[in-house]
């Protein structure tokens, strides 16, 4: 019965040190930028990603406002015309990252997971709705 204490102790401080990493390890915000130029219009999904490009006439403080209605998202950089913004999943607090640039009259959108090797759609689909409710 000592030993089961000490497996379930174990168990538990593991589960705790992994969520706080997640949690708590640093954000580098100039890993998650965008280099080069702007892909081409459409839309490119991947196990833990999905990259969108729209031609878009508004501003980056419109896409913004949308961007911050998501549960749980925050702006972590701004460079004039490309923002990041870092949104956690409710129980772990898995971070995902959005990069937002604009230029040349379209906008584009990256968002990628940090852990792990699959995001099972969610990126999509937060990208997805975005695009929605600037009606693109």
């Amino acid at each position: 019965m000592r030993v089961l204490g000490w497996l379930l102790l174990g168990l538990f401080l593991g589960v705790a040190g992994f969520a706080g990493y997640v949690r708590l390890a640093p954000q580098d915000a100039e890993r998650w930028r965008l280099h080069g130029e702007m892909a081409e219009a459409g839309d490119l999904a991947s196990a833990g990603g999905f990259r969108a490009v729209r031609d878009y006439a508004g501003s980056l403080d419109d896409v913004e406002a949308v961007i911050l209605t998501s549960a749980r998202t925050e702006r972590l950089a701004d460079w004039g015309h490309e923002r990041l913004y870092v949104t956690r999943s409710a129980l772990w607090g898995f971070p995902d990252y959005a990069t937002v640039r604009l230029g040349d009259g379209r906008l584009e959108i990256f968002s990628r997971l940090r852990f792990g090797r699959s995001d099972l759609g969610v990126n999509q689909a937060r990208v997805r709705g975005w695009l929605a409710d600037l009606q693109l």
